[in-house]
């Protein structure tokens, strides 16, 4: 397995993933038109022919019959051509001495404070392939792709993460809160974000505070919770570094977390390392590798050996990065110390 830039060739593999990721992939839409558009501009984006504001790194996880089996993307900037909206989740406190009352009341504001983050997005694996390392190779990719061309990134990592929604896709805090706002289905508000469509939600989004005791019980309880298949990406993203900060999404209010760039594990740890080709050995490890290449970007997950300088790996591995003894190579442990092997 290898990750990948995405080329046009891909296309059609992509829209059969995005037919299958169900409610709350955003960025993935199931749009030909806008998925075309959105791969033509990220080999623009490997080419460096694109502004930090517009950069797409959008990379796919291939295995080794060439079948694309997965999704995941890098934005260079959040909100630098279109608006980025968020709630921030602060706090109103309201007391009378005189009646010996005193309220602590959460409240969301309609914010824009991530605007110029690097984001992690477009995370999305075929239900077949999530076994072993593919998952945590697919994620993590994208980090050792910042450690090597951190120039092209900002100084603080975010990723959004699916909030709470039912088997139907329907979300608690939408029902209780954007439909009064939007008169729409929550899956038709979130496909219009897919595929850019965000002036409406500037427009129909209240600008004043809200207060949470006015929605559901349900809704109040979803605050800053994700979606149960997103509890093992929000685990491994919280074990590179990443925490909540009190900012959630505007639609199904699943938390966005942070981490500035250079403490992301996975940044931090990494080396630039040679190469080297023979039997990594019973005491190799895992660890996810680089070729160092931007256009021509190869990444994949093997057990290998750090030894004076070098890392070694078996023939395979040296293929499937299309390199040779001697190469350079960024490399650094597929997993944290604390994160479960």
């Amino acid at each position: 397995m290898i990750v990948r830039p995405v080329r046009s060739s891909d296309l059609p593999a992509l829209i059969d993933l995005a037919r299958s990721t169900g409610t709350g992939l955003t960025t993935l839409p199931a749009n030909e038109e806008r998925l075309a558009h959105r791969v033509g501009w990220a080999e623009k984006t490997f080419r460096g022919e694109a502004a930090r504001g517009d950069a797409d790194y959008l990379f796919v996880l291939e295995d080794d019959n060439g079948r694309v089996v997965g999704i995941s993307a890098i934005a260079g900037a959040v909100g630098l051509r279109e608006p980025w909206y968020n709630f921030r989740v602060g706090l109103t406190v309201s007391a009378s001495q005189e009646l010996k009352i005193y309220r602590e009341i959460p409240t969301l504001f309609l914010a824009n404070d991530l605007t110029g983050n690097s984001e992690l997005c477009s995370l999305f694996l075929h239900a077949d392939y999530r076994t072993g390392l593919n998952g945590r190779m697919l994620s993590k990719a994208r980090m050792l792709f910042i450690a090597e061309f951190s120039q092209l990134f900002g100084n603080k990592i975010i990723a959004e993460m699916r909030g709470v929604s039912d088997e139907a896709g329907r979300s608690p805090f939408w029902e209780s809160l954007g439909r009064h706002f939007f008169k729409m289905e929550f899956s038709q508000a979130d496909y219009l974000t897919g595929v850019g469509n965000k002036a409406f939600i500037a427009e129909l989004m209240p600008k004043f505070p809200l207060y949470t005791c006015f929605l559901s019980p349900d809704a109040r309880n979803v605050i800053g919770q994700v979606h149960p298949d997103t509890e093992p990406a929000l685990a491994m993203l919280k074990s590179e570094g990443f925490s909540y900060q009190g900012y959630v999404d505007i639609f199904d209010a699943g938390p966005a977390i942070e981490c500035e760039t250079g403490k992301i594990r996975a940044v931090r740890d990494s080396q630039a390392l040679v190469l080297a080709v023979g039997t990594p050995g019973d005491d190799a490890t895992p660890f996810i590798i680089h070729n160092r290449k931007r256009e021509d970007c190869r990444i994949t997950a093997a057990p290998a050996r750090l030894a004076a300088g070098t890392l070694v790996v078996d023939p395979q591995t040296a293929k499937r990065l299309q390199l040779n003894a001697g190469d350079q190579v960024r490399a650094v442990a597929l997993s944290a110390a604390r994160e479960s092997k």
